[in-house]
Formats: structure tokens, C-alpha cells, sequence
């Protein structure tokens, strides 16, 4: 059993001397701008192709790095260029953003849901906090404003299905939590909190289900469950990132009904998606245990381990539970021994049930500079605050 002190030295040193320096500066596009960020598991560029979402989270990581941990000016640098990058050639003609350009910024695909818009803001308003920038500080209340107005304007976001049989998402409200957190921290807008309240609720009332220790993914627009493969569908490392969020807010206001809350929907998620056999968690579970249609259901991803050493820690230091002490060195541990490249650096993205690797890939349109370095931050920073002073982390975004 690692140490606090231990746990402190391990995310703080692989953050800056693994995942940093896989990243940067091989990312950067000295000659377009933005990010690359397709690599093989030696870093070689496998595509040149840019996710919008990267080129925000990216720019927000750097700059969150910049803001709370050390002003190294290069940081600071590579996100100003990320984000002049998306003001350029992100944006299409309605002022909702694209979702896949080409390396010099043409555009590629843009998709129904408003989340590139979402990552955008954070950048913007994180480097208002690093330089007092008026006009990012104004650029992330606007992208903010059409990030909630597409997502919660009945009518306004295309519909995925025909309106048979209805269904909203968690994803929405769970990243208008987080978002609103983000310029909240960086731009002092408390004007926020209505959000928060509001998608809060919503999770509540409609997505979790004590009665079947279930957080749901999607539901009818009541609430309802929806008997079919689609509503059944539950993604457990979603659903722990969600309640990490949540359990930051309750945190934040000293809210123990918000820790509680948290806390809940990660203990529902964890015993629906820990794999007892091989370890790790399943990508998707079914609510009443029957098959599940994706083929890729019983993979391990990267990212849901990430958010569940998060969550993990989080709900640990703020309830003293010896579970969550547990569970945190479980899954840290099995995702170091599974995930973890210790010849080049980083961690590969995608394994099999087992545990073998499916692909040896360290970036794609998904997987960026974000989701592992975002947990290492994190929790350095949780761990260092606690040991220090009562004081509260930063905001994790």
C-alpha cells in the first residue's frame, strides 16, 4: 500500500516526466498551427487529422497546468497557439464548430451535439485566468451560452432518432456541470451556479436509480427507462466521471448531500462495471445483465480509469470510507500494470478484457492530451491541498 506521500510523488512525476514529455512539444504544428496528436505508441504521426475537441481540451489542459501548478511560459505558448488555431478554422459559418478538420484547419465533419463548443470555453476561460485576456473571457461566456442553448433548446439540436420513442442523455448535463465549474473558478461567474443546480437535479430525478443501483446513461424525457438496447445500455466509467463531478461541487459548497450523491452513483457504477475476473472496468454493462449489442462492451478503455482513480481518491478524502481507499489502489494499480507504456511513455488507449493490448496507439481523434493527464493533475493536486491546508482543489473541468 503506497503512501499519501507516495501517491503525491507517483501522479506529480508522471504527469511532468512521462505524459507531458510524451506530448509536448512533438504535438505541437510548427507549420499550421494547433495540435497534432495521432501518434503510434513511439510517437510517430500516424494521421494528421484534428479534433476539435482536442485542440480545446489540449489548450485547457496546458493552460490548467500554467494556472495552478507552474508558469512555465511554453505552456502558456503552445495553448495561445491552440486556441488561435480553433478561432481560425474551427467555427463554421453558424457559429457552431466543426468536430474533425484537416491539419491546416479545413473542415471535415461536424456532428449534431455542441461539445466542441463546450471544450472551447474552458480554453478560453482558463487563458483569461493566465492573462487577464478580456476577449477569451467574453469568447467562453458566448461558447458556454450556445453550448447550453443547443443542448437544452427543445427542438434546436437535430434529433439522433425519429420521435418514436424519445430519449435525453446524461453526457449533456453532466459536462454543463463541469463546464459551468470551469468559468466559475477561472472568470468569478457565479451567475453559473444556475446550471449547476439545474443539471444536478436533472441527474437526480431522472438518470439515477437507487432502487436498481444504476446511474443511466440515457432515459425516457420523464425519467422513464427505456426497455430496449439503446436505454438499457450503461456505461460505468461515464457515469463515475459524472459522479466525481458532482462530488467536487458538494465539495466546493460544503454540501453533504452532494457527496453523498456522488458517492452513490460511484458505488452503483463501480459494482456494475469493475471486472471481478480479469479486473479493469467494462466499457458497457447492461441494466438487467443481458447482452449488450456494441461488440466492444466487455473492452478496457483508458479513459474510465482515469475518471475512476479520480473519483476514487476524491470520495476517499472526503468521507474517510476504507472502500474507496481500496478501490483507488485497486484500479490504480491495475491500470498502471495494464495501461502504462514504460519504454516510450504514456498509456496505450485500448486493451482487451484481459488486459492484452488491442492497439498500440497513444492518440486519435479521442484520445488526446486530456482524460490521463487531467487524473494526474487531479489527484497531485487534491493530495498535495489536503496535505497542506483545508483548502479546496482547483477545479477539475
Amino acid at each position: 500500500m503506497k503512501t499519501q506521500d507516495e501517491y503525491l510523488s507517483l501522479y506529480r512525476t508522471d504527469l511532468l516526466e512521462n505524459t507531458v514529455k510524451f506530448w509536448f512539444p512533438r504535438s505541437i504544428d510548427l507549420e499550421h498551427g494547433g495540435f497534432l496528436h495521432c501518434f503510434d505508441r513511439d510517437g510517430s504521426l500516424i494521421d494528421s487529422d484534428k479534433s476539435v475537441w482536442a485542440q480545446g481540451r489540449m489548450s485547457w489542459m496546458l493552460l490548467t497546468l500554467y494556472n495552478t501548478l507552474e508558469q512555465r511560459s511554453e505552456w502558456l505558448d503552445w495553448a495561445k497557439q491552440g486556441l488561435d488555431f480553433i478561432e481560425r478554422h474551427c467555427f463554421d459559418s453558424d457559429g457552431r464548430m466543426f468536430f474533425q478538420v484537416t491539419r491546416d484547419g479545413r473542415p471535415l465533419r461536424k456532428r449534431r451535439y455542441a461539445f466542441s463548443e463546450s471544450f472551447a470555453a474552458i480554453a478560453h476561460a482558463a487563458y483569461a485566468k493566465a492573462t487577464g485576456d478580456d476577449r477569451s473571457a467574453s469568447r467562453a461566456k458566448e461558447l458556454f451560452d450556445l453550448f447550453t442553448r443547443w443542448n437544452f433548446t427543445p427542438g434546436l439540436m437535430p434529433a439522433k432518432f425519429t420521435d418514436t420513442r424519445p430519449m435525453i442523455g446524461l453526457s449533456p448535463r453532466m459536462i454543463t456541470i463541469v463546464t459551468a465549474q470551469e468559468l466559475r473558478l477561472n472568470l468569478g461567474d457565479t451567475s453559473v451556479n444556475d446550471w449547476i443546480d439545474r443539471c444536478i437535479d436533472e441527474i437526480q430525478r431522472w438518470f439515477v436509480k437507487p432502487d436498481l443501483r444504476a446511474v443511466m446513461e440515457s432515459v425516457a424525457p420523464n425519467g422513464a427507462i427505456v426497455d430496449h438496447f439503446d436505454g438499457r445500455t450503461l456505461t460505468p466509467g461515464h457515469a463515475i466521471e459524472g459522479a466525481w463531478f458532482i462530488m467536487h461541487e458538494g465539495q466546493f459548497r460544503n454540501d453533504a448531500a452532494l457527496i453523498r450523491l456522488g458517492c452513490d452513483m460511484l458505488d452503483y457504477m463501480w459494482e456494475r462495471g469493475w471486472d471481478a475476473e480479469y479486473g479493469g472496468i467494462l466499457y458497457y454493462r447492461d441494466l438487467y445483465h443481458k447482452p449488450v449489442q456494441e461488440y466492444w462492451h466487455d473492452m478496457k478503455f483508458w479513459w474510465p480509469h482515469n475518471e475512476a482513480v479520480i473519483a476514487t481518491l476524491l470520495a476517499y478524502t472526503l468521507t474517510g470510507e476504507e472502500k474507496y481507499r481500496r478501490w483507488h489502489q485497486q484500479v490504480q494499480d491495475w491500470s498502471e500494470s495494464h495501461f502504462l507504456d514504460p519504454e516510450y511513455g504514456e498509456w496505450y488507449g485500448y486493451l482487451h478484457r484481459d488486459g492484452r493490448i488491442s492497439a498500440a496507439l497513444k492518440g486519435n481523434l479521442w484520445k488526446s492530451f486530456f482524460h490521463l493527464p487531467r487524473m494526474q493533475w487531479y489527484c497531485q493536486h487534491l493530495l498535495r491541498t489536503k496535505t497542506n491546508s483545508t483548502a479546496k482543489p482547483a477545479n477539475p473541468s
